[in-house]
């Protein structure tokens, strides 16, 4: 029997180096993905990564259009083995916080919140509004979980790379995947 796909929401905050990390390393751990991207991401992956969404599909097992509400992950009838969205822009968090599904993503995740279902959200704004915080708590409150964007200085990175893959790597960590993306914290390491 095939395994439920993970579902990968990439909405237009900025961070979008994140979400291809994501994608390539559930990739290599062969992990099926259904992944939704928004028009928003379209735009932020040209700026950030120099990448056409287009070419994220070899990286995963189904594509979906955001305006494709009939998509199967719309439904909290398919099982699924959670939900992230990376990076969340901060409406993408409101909307999800107060139940609004109006596009693929948002009703993705809403499933994943009625369902109960594992739901992790990567913001990367700073600083963040009290009307944030609000939001953020909300989906907190709800069962998500909200991984914040930071960089890991005690493990003193090296490179922008090293950073995004330790924030890729507390994404999979959430998700149950096994990876190599970053090694944790040690006492007495240099």
């Amino acid at each position: 029997m095939e395994e439920p796909p993970i579902v990968v929401g990439v909405s237009g905050a900025s961070g979008a180096p994140i979400a291809l990390r994501v994608l390539r390393a559930l990739a290599d751990a062969h992990a099926r993905v259904s992944l939704v991207i928004s028009e928003g991401a379209r735009t932020v992956l040209r700026e950030e990564c120099g990448l056409d969404a287009e070419a994220l599909r070899p990286l995963v097992t189904e594509y979906y259009a955001d305006s494709d509400l009939a998509a199967p992950i719309a439904s909290g009838s398919v099982p699924t083995r959670g939900m992230v969205v990376v990076p969340c822009s901060t409406n993408t968090a409101a909307k999800i916080a107060l139940g609004l599904a109006d596009t693929l993503l948002t009703r993705a995740a809403a499933v994943h919140v009625k369902e109960r279902r594992r739901l992790i959200v990567v913001p990367r704004e700073t600083p963040l509004s009290s009307i944030t915080l609000r939001h953020l708590a909300a989906l907190s409150e709800l069962g998500a979980v909200v991984l914040v964007a930071s960089p890991p200085y005690y493990l003193r990175p090296k490179s922008i790379d090293e950073m995004t893959d330790y924030l890729a790597g507390k994404v999979l960590d959430h998700l149950g995947v096994a990876h190599r993306l970053y090694q944790g914290w040690r006492s007495g390491s240099s």
